[in-house]
C-alpha cells in the first residue's frame, strides 16, 4: 500500500512562489511512492484544524510549506496527538527561524528532496498555558516587532525589517515587575522582557540563544533587567552579534520548566504571534515531534552558528 502525504501551505507566503510550484512538487512527490494532497490555508487557524484532520484520516506525513507562523500552527494541531506523523518543511516565510535551525536549503524542491531523502531528527517543542510553540516565546514590549513589523518592509527589506521596527519601539518599553520560577531558582525585579528558546534566533537576530540545541530538553532562559533606552540600544547591537549575553543586565539561563507571574500586564508573544498576557507557565517536551533534517544527528541540534542567509 503507498504511502500518503499531506501539504499544508500558505498561499502568500513568499510571495506566492509555492503555489506556482506546487503541480511539480506533487509530481515529484508522487514519483517517489507518495499518494499526495495539499490543503491551502485561508485563514488564522486553518493549518491546525487540518493538521488535526490529517491525523484523524493517518496520513503518514505531513509537510508545512511556509513561514514559522504556518508551521507553530501544524505544530498546534499535532502537539496533543499520540500518533504524530513525521514532519517535512518546505521554508516560505520572511526569516524561517526553524527550517533554519534545521539546516534546510531555502529552495522549494531542494528541501523536498531532503524530506525525501528520509533522514529525521526528534527536537523538542514548548508549551505556554494551552499553546505550543517550536522557535521561541517572550514577553516585553520588543517582542512585538515580530508581529508588527510591516509585510510591506519585510518583503522588501526581509529579515532587516525586524532591526528598524524594533529600534522604533524602544522608546516604548517599560519594565515590569514580576516573578520567574525556573526549576529551582528564582528571579524577582524588574525586567524590561523575557525570551525563552527552543532555537537560536527570533525575528532576524540570528544568535539570541548562541548555545541553543533542539533536543536536550531545555529552555534558554534570558531575562533583560529594567534599563534606559541608551541601555537597550546597546544590548540590542550586542544581540545582533550574538555578545548579549555578557551585558551586566542580562540573565542567561538553562531551564526545563518556567513560571512568570505580574501585577502588571507584560504582553507575550509565542512563534511570532501575540500569545495574551502574563501569567504563563513554560514547559520543555523532549523531543517531541520527529521532523526531516539534512544534517547528521550528531551535529544537527547543536546550533552555532546561522547556517544560510534568507
Amino acid at each position: 500500500m503507498r504511502k500518503r502525504a499531506r501539504i499544508i501551505y500558505n498561499p502568500t507566503s513568499g510571495k506566492e512562489v509555492f503555489k506556482r510550484a506546487l503541480p511539480d512538487v506533487l509530481i515529484k512527490m508522487e514519483q517517489a511512492g507518495y499518494e499526495t494532497s495539499a490543503y491551502a490555508t485561508q485563514k488564522v487557524g486553518d493549518a491546525t484544524e487540518e493538521a488535526a484532520r490529517a491525523i484523524e484520516a493517518q496520513y503518514d506525513l505531513l509537510i508545512v510549506a511556509g513561514g514559522d507562523g504556518t508551521l507553530n500552527e501544524v505544530v498546534n494541531g499535532i502537539a496533543e496527538k499520540p500518533n504524530r506523523p513525521k514532519l517535512g518543511l518546505i521554508p516560505m516565510g520572511t526569516v524561517n527561524d526553524f527550517g533554519r535551525a534545521l539546516h534546510l536549503p531555502n529552495d522549494i524542491f531542494d528541501a523536498v528532496d531532503v524530506i525525501l531523502d528520509g533522514k529525521t531528527v526528534q527536537v523538542d517543542i514548548g508549551k505556554m498555558n494551552s499553546r505550543y510553540f517550536i522557535n521561541l516565546a517572550g514577553g516585553g514590549k520588543i517582542t512585538e516587532v515580530s508581529y508588527e513589523a510591516p509585510s510591506k518592509l519585510k518583503s522588501i527589506v526581509g529579515p532587516f525589517a525586524y532591526y528598524i521596527k524594533g529600534f522604533e519601539m524602544l522608546p516604548q518599553m517599560h519594565a515590569v515587575d514580576v516573578r520567574i520560577e525556573f526549576d529551582s531558582q528564582v528571579f524577582e525585579g524588574e525586567i524590561m522582557l523575557f525570551l525563552l528558546g527552543l532555537t537560536n534566533s527570533m525575528a532576524g537576530f540570528e544568535k539570541l540563544v548562541p548555545d541553543a540545541k533542539l533536543d536536550d530538553g531545555k529552555f534558554t532562559l534570558l531575562i533583560v533587567e529594567k534599563a534606559n533606552i541608551a541601555e537597550l540600544g546597546h544590548i540590542m547591537t550586542l544581540a545582533s552579534r550574538g555578545e548579549h549575553t555578557k551585558h551586566p543586565k542580562v540573565h542567561y539561563h538553562k531551564a526545563q520548566s518556567v513560571n512568570i507571574s505580574s501585577f502588571s500586564d507584560m504582553p507575550l508573544n509565542v512563534d511570532g504571534e501575540y500569545g495574551g498576557q502574563l501569567p504563563a507557565n513554560f514547559l520543555n517536551l523532549v523531543r517531541h515531534i520527529e521532523v526531516f533534517s539534512p544534517a547528521q544527528e550528531d551535529n544537527a541540534l547543536l546550533i552555532d552558528e546561522p547556517t544560510q542567509s534568507e
